[in-house]
């Protein structure tokens, strides 16, 4: 049976640059929500994106299942901002014999402000069309449902640094 890697992080902190770092070395396929939701949507999903990434999500839980029972390693790269999310993977894949291996990626405010500029930029420049513009909005947004997890729910630590 194969493993699951749990990716968390802020927006713009480097969790799908890591989640490439180890994909070869775990033999892991990367499911990301963003990625999906870009397929069907064309980041055109607005008021929508939360719905519609949950949807996303719970689709993307079910698959994993069914990818670690054939043997194959999976990597979710999609953030698991909130406590709540992450008690509720862990137990789902619980439920299912599944262990998960939380990572997550600590960054400095100043890193994460330089990584969201470059995201930007590439965004602006056609370069990087899974990823949607952060605003100022969008940052203070995303900020207020961020909940950062204790040591204990993690089971890798991992510093970003450039």
């Amino acid at each position: 049976m194969g493993k699951v890697i749990a990716i968390c992080g802020k927006i713009a902190s480097g969790k799908t640059f890591y989640a490439n770092q180890i994909k070869g070395k775990e033999n892991a396929i990367i499911l990301n929500t963003d990625e999906l939701t870009y397929a069907m949507f064309d980041n055109e999903q607005g008021e929508r994106y939360m719905e519609l990434a949950e949807r996303a999500n719970e689709y993307l839980l079910k698959k994993t299942v069914e990818l670690i029972k054939i043997g194959c390693n999976v990597i979710l790269d999609w953030g698991f901002w909130r406590g709540y999310n992450r008690r509720y993977v862990t137990e789902y894949f619980k439920n299912e014999n599944i262990t998960v291996e939380w990572h997550f990626i600590d960054i400095s405010d100043k890193e994460w402000e330089e990584n969201i500029r470059e995201r930007n930029e590439k965004i602006e420049q056609g370069l990087n069309k899974y990823d949607f513009i952060v605003t100022d909005g969008l940052k203070k947004k995303l900020l207020e449902n961020w909940e950062e997890p204790k040591k204990e729910e993690i089971d890798v630590w991992y510093n970003f640094k450039r």
